[in-house]
């Protein structure tokens, strides 16, 4: 197994328990969740539907098949032309994730005494960015 391979592999599994996850919230109970949504003065700054969680996990699970299908995983259910292109867009979307838009969200919000910026911090934020290198990686060095 070469190293794109294997980071494939690693980023398809990711991206589906994420998938998972945003399925999870779309479908249960909308309480307990402050963490995942940046806040303002106590209040989520937005509050996302069934029908908008369900399309990021959609978007998710699509990063998973983008990466499998440039590694050479599985079958082809993706238009070839496409999975290049693909692979790159997750990952420049996930690395200005990381990166945020200076407020609420990434390595360099001002806003930093929630709970979600806290979580941002720690997890969300070192997660995009690994998941977004690691496309990249396989963007640029698979067959």
């Amino acid at each position: 197994m070469n190293g794109a391979t294997l980071i494939a592999t690693g980023l398809a599994a990711s991206f589906c328990v994420l998938s998972l996850l945003h399925i999870g919230w779309a479908l249960g109970p909308r309480s307990g969740r402050v963490q995942v949504l940046p806040e303002r003065d106590g209040a989520p700054l937005f509050r996302p539907g069934p029908l908008s969680t369900l399309a990021v996990a959609a978007v998710l699970f699509l990063a998973a098949l983008l990466v499998t299908q440039r590694a050479g995983l599985g079958r082809e259910l993706l238009p070839p032309a496409l999975v290049a292109p693909g692979c790159w867009g997750v990952s420049v979307a996930l690395v200005l994730r990381a990166v945020g838009e200076f407020r609420y969200v990434g390595f360099f919000k001002r806003v930093r005494d929630t709970a979600f910026a806290r979580m941002d911090t720690r997890l969300y934020s070192p997660l995009a960015l690994l998941l977004g290198v690691g496309a990249g990686y396989v963007a640029s060095t698979a067959p």
